[in-house]
């Protein structure tokens, strides 16, 4: 498996940068058939946690904080499905959460087809399905305990 990378808006390079906005596009928008803003300001204020393999990014995620004492993920992607990458990602992602102080809980938009994946990972669905973008959705959340 490949190593796992955290950098803010500011360290990514720029081919970095190319190649998570490659993906998401890849994904998110031409796979899905889903015409939405991709870009936009929230990837400034992120962090982004990304598995390099063979020099190319193959999964990623980013996160950052939301409101009150929470952080939100969202853009969870994989070029390659079924091999553990998203997990590997999500679990680093969540790690590094855990070690922030004031947070009570991570939040996420989970594809519903993907609410099975964020449960393993200790999310539960907390809304009913909604649409989003033409997809259906549901708010996921994982509480954290603080020590």
């Amino acid at each position: 498996m490949g190593e796992i990378v955290c950098k803010s808006f500011h360290e990514l390079t720029v081919d970095e940068l190319y190649d998570i906005l490659s993906l998401r596009v890849d994904v998110f928008v031409v796979e899905q058939k889903c015409a939405y803003r991709e870009l936009d300001d929230i990837d400034k204020k992120a962090m982004h946690v990304f598995m390099m393999e063979d020099g190319k990014i193959v999964s990623y995620l980013r996160y950052f904080k939301g409101e009150g004492d929470v952080i939100q993920i969202g853009r969870v992607v994989s070029r390659i499905r079924k091999h553990g990458y998203a997990s590997a990602v999500l679990a680093k992602a969540i790690a590094q959460i855990k070690e922030m102080p004031g947070i009570s809980a991570i939040v996420l938009e989970a594809q519903v087809y993907a609410v099975t994946f964020y449960e393993k990972a200790g999310f539960v669905v907390v809304s009913e399905p909604f649409d989003e973008d033409g997809i259906m959705h549901v708010r996921m959340e994982r509480t954290l305990i603080q020590a």
